[in-house]
């Protein structure tokens, strides 16, 4: 029988005159690994930091297991400024013994990206004090893993982390023997590392078993049972549901919550969008050219990023940026936004942007853009427009609007200057919404917003008709909101990749692989033989060689038709699909639009093979 590590009794939380934890009863026992999910400022944080006494509660009692070993990873490090990474991470061990511990050398890897931490001017001896946030982050994590424990708490542990830095750390704690409390808006993270979840909300915690797709059910299954929430909380819901099912089928491994009652909840529900519908509305409202870019040099400083890069965004389309940091993302969408917003005037270093005649950009940055502090939420948004268009005949107030996104009907005379990071985030956003754009562009948009209005942004997004780049690292979003994804591996090439962050994950890997393996070429060298460009006009290497450069272009344009002729396949199938169903009992038509189902298979099948052979550029 598992030991019980900590336990909540009857513990209540005030602060002011609102009740964050009223009468919370819960336990922590060896090998649970528990999730914690709410909206921002219903009391995620406030939880855990009790569990850990870091906080006293008001009521109720606190009781740890004696000689409980806790690791606790808050939002603010406590690590000293004046010391270095080695001192605060290694400690007192000699090089010898820590760089012969396997699981040492996995942490600082899998945080680093090597032992020398080649991020850091000097390495291990690098000074803590002038590092960023996101640096001392991964430190206070790794000091954290590298110790002994029975329990780690810990709070938003994907802050700052990058696609591969999640992925690692799943895997990490996946493996680890301690207990494990994690407040994350990564829904990704939960399902891969939770097993049960803590649901925050309104002064109670609900408890559930599973991650966090079996949560989504559970959840749906004790509203409909309970039919006590609001309409649209449940619409929103039942909508997650449709996509958890249909959208991502392996995304849950324990089918106990996919009982019959939740799947009656969904039995309605269309897919989460329609894309045949959305792309013949943006074509509408975009014509045919959006954003054409022509042998494209993108430059940060005196730094190269992308060199003779020829790309398409197209009317409809819905693109995922993934890429390492610093490859060049959000210095990308910069050239293409600065490019729309000089109505095509300004262009980058070398090479041209062309920008469609009808384009109407909003760029939502990772800053967050300033507001008057005195305006009031529903002001700030009825400035920018008092009503918005959502396209296929919904419209919505701008009060509306605020509502959907978690500004109630009170939270909308709040002064701008009142809200938290998360809330301004959520308002910048939703006045970039209020402008009506027809192409968006979102880099890092998850950032400081709870699970629930994640939902409510995708809900949007599903209806959303134009073209949007997103730059994330929440691959649940990423997955949720796009059709396509695109990565920057760091070697200045951008490809297109057909299984998504799955085999972006895989593609750096076998990179890591060689850059590291004994005898292997320099770094630059291995990336550009790893990673044959696609999506461009030039390669990364062979710079003087004429010849490699109109293979090259020749592949390039080879790619687009093949793209392009896939994209017309599918929508024929969903056609044919759709015919078929309307002529179920004509058994001759049935089987003329089998035949033709078939050889678009085929031909699918061909140039799908043969998409993938120019793309490594064999």
């Amino acid at each position: 029988m598992a030991t019980n590590l900590v336990n909540l009794e009857a513990v209540g939380k005030v602060y002011g005159t609102r009740a964050l934890l009223d009468g919370v009863s819960l336990g922590v026992s060896e090998g649970d690994r528990i999730g914690v999910v709410g909206r921002n400022g219903d009391g995620k944080t406030t939880l855990v930091r009790i569990l850990a006494k870091l906080e006293p509660a008001d009521d109720g009692r606190v009781t740890h297991a004696g000689g409980l070993r806790l690791g606790v990873l808050t939002q603010h490090d406590s690590l000293d400024p004046a010391a270095t990474v080695r001192h605060e991470v290694i400690g007192d061990m000699a090089d010898h013994e820590w760089a012969g511990n396997a699981r040492i050398r996995d942490i600082l890897t899998g945080l680093f990206g090597g032992l020398d931490l080649p991020g850091f001017p000097q390495g291990l001896d690098t000074v803590i004090g002038p590092l960023s946030g996101g640096e001392r982050r991964r430190i206070a994590l790794a000091k954290l893993l590298i110790a002994e424990q029975d329990l780690i708490v810990l709070d938003e542990p994907t802050n700052h982390l990058d696609v591969e830095g999640i992925a690692w750390l799943a895997g990490h704690l996946r493996t680890r023997r301690s207990a494990l409390v994690c407040v994350t808006h990564d829904r990704w993270f939960l399902d891969q590392v939770c097993t049960r979840m803590w649901d925050v909300q309104r002064g109670t915690v609900h408890e559930y078993e599973g991650g966090y797709s079996d949560y989504v059910f559970a959840r749906a299954e004790r509203e409909r049972i309970a039919a006590t929430e609001e309409a649209k909380r449940q619409n929103l819901v039942r909508k997650e549901l449709a996509w958890l099912r249909r959208g991502a089928p392996a995304r849950t491994s324990k089918p106990r919550f996919r009982v019959e009652a939740a799947n009656e909840l969904i039995a309605d529900v269309p897919p989460p969008r329609d894309s045949a519908e959305l792309m013949k509305f943006a074509n509408s409202r975009l014509g045919r050219t959006v954003m054409d870019l022509e042998d494209v040099t993108v430059q940060a400083g005196p730094k190269v990023l992308l060199k003779h890069l020829t790309w398409q965004l197209g009317p409809g389309d819905r693109i995922g940026l993934a890429g390492v940091n610093g490859a060049g993302k959000t210095s990308l969408l910069r050239a293409m936004a600065d490019a729309a917003y000089s109505g095509g005037e300004k262009q980058p270093a070398a090479g041209r942007i062309k920008v469609g005649r009808t384009v109407r950009l909003a760029y939502l940055s990772q800053e967050v853009a300033e507001l008057d502090p005195a305006w009031r939420v529903l002001e700030a948004v009825e400035r920018v427009r008092s009503r918005v268009d959502l396209g296929k005949g919904r419209e919505m107030s701008a009060s509306q609007l605020c509502e959907r996104f978690g500004f109630g009907k009170e939270k909308q005379w709040t002064p701008v200057g009142d809200l938290s990071g998360g809330e301004r985030r959520r308002l910048q956003l939703l006045r970039l919404l209020m402008d009506e754009p027809n192409v968006l562009f979102l880099d890092e948009p998850t950032n400081d917003l709870d699970i629930e209005t994640l939902t409510q942004l995708e809900d949007l997004l599903d209806g959303w008709p134009g073209s949007l780049v997103v730059i994330s690292h929440d691959r649940y979003f990423i997955e949720r909101t796009t059709d396509r994804v695109y990565a920057l591996l760091g070697d200045g090439t951008l490809r297109m990749l057909p299984r998504g962050l799955d085999e972006y994950l895989e593609r750096r890997e076998r990179l890591r692989r060689a850059t590291t393996a004994p005898g292997a070429p320099a770094p630059g060298t291995a990336a550009a033989a790893a990673t044959a460009p696609a999506g461009q006009t030039g390669s990364a290497g062979s710079a003087g060689s004429a010849k490699p450069a109109a293979i090259s272009r020749a592949a390039q344009k080879e790619l687009q038709r093949i793209e392009r002729r896939l994209e017309r396949i599918e929508e024929r199938q969903a056609v044919l699909h759709a015919e078929m169903a309307e002529h179920a009992t004509d058994f001759g038509k049935v089987a003329g639009l089998d035949a033709e189902l078939r050889e678009l298979a085929g031909e699918r099948d061909e140039l799908e093979t043969r998409w993938l052979e120019l793309a490594d550029g064999d």
